[in-house]
């Protein structure tokens, strides 16, 4: 197995779709959300809205899935991604703390809430070969999911 998606674990029979590229020439992986979520007005301090997709991917230890906003999202709905470009580790896929789930965090710009529908297009995934420095000297281990690189 090279790179693909599967059901993360508890969402095996909430009837997750796979994504999918629409066209040949597509890059990005069309990610829906696993439920309905809605996200909140932004009010400064406030945390982002992650939303669900129920969704984990599987690739090569030299590559990456970027996640990025679909375009239409900050002008119809005022949504924007708080870390403008998401990045999933190969090592993420089946971690201890969340198996890898895929979540995208989303600020609302608008002065209303913004509902969310379960299997409305959130974002695209783009997965991509990345490379390393002559000096790398990398050899830790992930030992959580979400934001625990760092840890």
């Amino acid at each position: 197995m090279t790179r693909g998606f599967e059901i993360a674990k508890g969402f095996e029979d909430k009837d997750i779709k796979l994504p999918i590229r629409k066209t040949r020439c597509s890059a990005g992986y069309d990610f829906e959300a696993a439920e309905d979520t809605i996200v909140p007005s932004f009010k400064r301090g406030s945390a982002p809205t992650l939303i669900k997709t129920g969704i984990k991917a599987y690739m090569q230890d030299d590559e990456v899935l970027y996640l990025y906003n679909r375009s239409s999202n900050p002008k119809k709905k005022g949504l924007v991604l708080a870390n403008s470009v998401g990045v999933v580790d190969a090592d993420y896929y089946g971690n201890s703390d969340n198996d890898g789930h895929i979540m995208f965090a989303f600020y609302n710009t608008r002065d209303e809430d913004v509902e969310i529908k379960k299997g409305e297009a959130i974002g695209q995934g783009v997965f991509m070969k990345y490379l390393i420095a002559d000096d790398d000297q990398a050899g830790g281990e992930r030992t959580g999911g979400f934001g625990s690189t760092s840890k």
